[in-house]
């Protein structure tokens, strides 16, 4: 029997290796239960500290990578650093989003792109969430932006912790494990829905669905919620075992 076969643009940050196994972690966990199968394809922006004038700059190459990525035929793109796009200004995924695509047809390879930012957006409306908690690696004023930018898009975050940690790789390092001891400080009680990366480097997918049984309600994260997205975007089928609420198949 064929099966039929995705293949998946990411454009990372050149310092971001989480995307690069989460994602693909994600997707092999989907392929126990579902027919489809995927390939993974990256191009990079460079950025090593996540400073805001690092981001701009990194920002700035994403178009250069959709190119690339349109090289090579992918049936999806997805932009996969959240704080660059929130910290450029309210509704700046759609403008990315929008950007990229026209960067990827005028190599004649029209291709549809979505972003982590985005994503976990879409995440949180998918839920029907309105008040939100979370986590984030970023120093405390690139975290307050993020919170901004959420609160634009219509949702109350009710607390937030900021790790305050400005090196990339070092995010990427971090057990993701740590995080069920994490939620603990983080004051959730009246939130619908909780963050628990708001970074699509801080690693987080094996701490997704311990979290979410221990305090009994939706835990995502931004590379969750792109996961997700991705699948929609597809038309498939939004189940990956083990990996929260969103990605249960019933949204």
């Amino acid at each position: 029997m064929t099966q039929t076969l995705y293949r998946v643009g990411q454009i990372v940050p050149s310092s971001n290796v989480t995307m690069e196994t989460e994602l693909p972690e994600m997707f092999r966990r989907r392929e126990t239960v579902r027919p489809e199968r995927f390939t993974f394809h990256s191009a990079r922006m460079r950025m090593k500290q996540v400073t805001k004038s690092e981001l701009e700059a990194m920002d700035d190459a994403s178009d250069r990578c959709a190119v690339e990525l349109s090289d090579a035929a992918v049936d999806i793109m997805a932009y996969a650093c959240l704080v660059a796009i929130m910290t450029r200004g309210a509704g700046y995924h759609l403008q990315s989003q929008s950007r990229l695509e026209e960067a990827a047809a005028n190599n004649g390879r029209p291709t549809q792109v979505l972003s982590s930012a985005g994503a976990l957006i879409h995440g949180l409306a998918t839920l029907g969430a309105q008040k939100v908690a979370l986590i984030a690696p970023y120093m405390i004023p690139l975290t307050d932006e993020v919170v901004r930018y959420i609160t634009e898009e219509g949702y109350e975050v009710t607390d937030r912790l900021a790790l305050e940690i400005p090196d990339n790789l070092e995010v990427g390092r971090r057990d993701p494990m740590l995080l069920e001891g994490l939620v603990n400080r983080l004051d959730h009680s009246d939130a619908d829905v909780v963050i628990l990366s708001a970074c699509v480097q801080m690693p987080s997918l094996a701490a997704i669905q311990v979290v979410e049984d221990k305090i009994g309600k939706p835990v995502i994260s931004a590379a969750t919620a792109t996961t997700h997205q991705i699948l929609r975007s597809l038309g498939l089928d939004t189940v990956v075992p083990d990996a929260g609420s969103l990605l249960s198949g019933r949204y």
